[in-house]
């Protein structure tokens, strides 16, 4: 069923799932197949020993990555506590005796979703890929030679990772301050299997460029982040459902609708 463009869909609250892997652009168009085929195998192996049921899923491929919305009867512990440590034990398993290991970044937040026939959107879905692409993401991917790195939103932590529960360790979990176009935002950033990340010191901007908030509009507001120590900063340009540096850097509203989303609309 098609929708009318000017009609706004009902939104549901469900967690929103944003997998970016590292540095995608490196790979050629043989390797990209493949890293596709080993992200997508990570995925799908870790909601199968979750016991998360393709029908309280909605996926969209990003080239680089994927977008998940997961349904709100998913108890967001699980996705935090299981099917992370399945994520990163798959993607351990996929990951030997590669040349080029696949590193992947996940951010999460949990808010209102709307679903249509082109995919879903909302600020849900924006702060959710900003954290997956942000900086300081990469930055400890990078730094710690890890497989993996996971950063939530503070609502997320703060209602679900900070009680713990099994498999979820809080004090594994390191906060940096964002600031965003909207304000500014704690995310929480988690290595798993590590201790708690130490937010690095970013490096000073060459004295030739502009300050952020000078930046010219044409790419979108200027947004930074503020790390753990004072003064720490990290840049990010664009609007908050772009990807820039990786495939598409197209607004969060792609890719196929999984089976659960068409059935919810003819109903």
């Amino acid at each position: 069923m098609n929708h009318d463009a000017t009609e706004p869909t009902e939104a549901h609250y469900e967690l929103v799932v944003s997998v970016d892997a590292r540095r995608s652009g490196q790979y050629d168009d043989v390797d990209k197949q493949r890293m596709r085929a080993r992200i997508y195998r990570v995925l799908e192996t870790a909601f199968t020993h979750a016991a998360v049921p393709p029908d309280a899923l909605h996926t969209e491929d990003r080239g680089d990555g994927v977008l998940l919305a997961v349904q709100g009867r998913i108890a967001a512990d699980r996705m935090l506590g299981l099917w992370l440590i399945e994520v990163h034990e798959k993607l351990r398993d996929e990951n030997r005796g590669l040349r080029v290991p696949l590193g992947l970044r996940i951010g999460m937040h949990v808010g209102p979703v709307r679903h249509d026939d082109r995919g879903i959107s909302g600020r849900a879905v924006d702060l959710a890929c900003r954290l997956a692409d942000s900086p300081l993401a990469r930055q400890l991917l990078d730094a710690e030679d890890a497989d993996l790195v996971l950063v939530t939103s503070s609502s997320l932590y703060e209602d679900v990772v900070r009680s713990g529960g099994k498999f979820i360790e809080p004090e594994r979990y390191a906060p940096a301050r964002l600031e965003l176009k909207e304000g500014e935002v704690t995310a929480w950033f988690h290595l798993p299997g590590r201790p708690a990340p130490r937010i690095p010191e970013a490096a000073p901007a060459p004295a030739e460029e502009p300050h952020p908030a000078e930046e010219p509009s044409a790419g979108g507001p200027a947004a930074s982040s503020t790390g753990g120590q004072a003064g720490t900063r990290y840049t990010v340009h664009g609007d908050m459902s772009e990807h820039h540096d990786n495939v598409y850097h197209q607004p969060v509203h792609i890719g196929r609708i999984s089976g659960r989303d068409t059935e919810q609309r003819k109903g």
